[in-house]
């Protein structure tokens, strides 16, 4: 079994050309899930991800508390967005972000290495 890497992507076209570029890595795909509740079930499973690649805005809501989740859990992650830097609450400036649309040669490659490298995740674990 390879690197499990969780998807949170509400566009269904960019959460399976995702998905489908980490199964052509030999990485295991959980999800893709399109919203937050769904996700965190993901994160919370056993066994949970190794890495993770969170769409920042799910539409009706914003990826933070999945976010907070992975960071509490050592788990690392990049985010995915069309928003600039500035939309990024300052906890998570140090998070990897990769824009839309998205390079799927640049997103696997940051996620597999930190994944399989085990490296921290960057920036604080935020604040109860």
């Amino acid at each position: 079994m390879g690197c499990r890497v969780l998807i949170v992507e509400d566009d269904f076209f960019i959460a399976e050309d995702v998905a489908e570029a980490f199964r052509d890595r030999r990485a295991t795909v959980l999800g893709p899930v399109a919203g937050v509740e769904a996700a965190l079930a993901l994160v919370e499973a056993f066994p949970g991800p190794d890495a993770a690649v969170l769409d920042l805005n799910l539409g009706s809501a914003m990826s933070f508390p999945v976010a907070d989740a992975l960071m509490r859990r050592g788990v690392p992650f990049v985010f995915t967005t069309g928003y600039d830097a500035s939309a990024i609450p300052p906890r998570y400036r140090s998070v990897p972000r990769c824009e839309k649309p998205v390079d799927l040669e640049e997103v696997t490659r940051l996620v597999l290495g930190f994944a399989g490298s085990n490296r921290p995740v960057s920036g604080d674990p935020p604040k109860a």
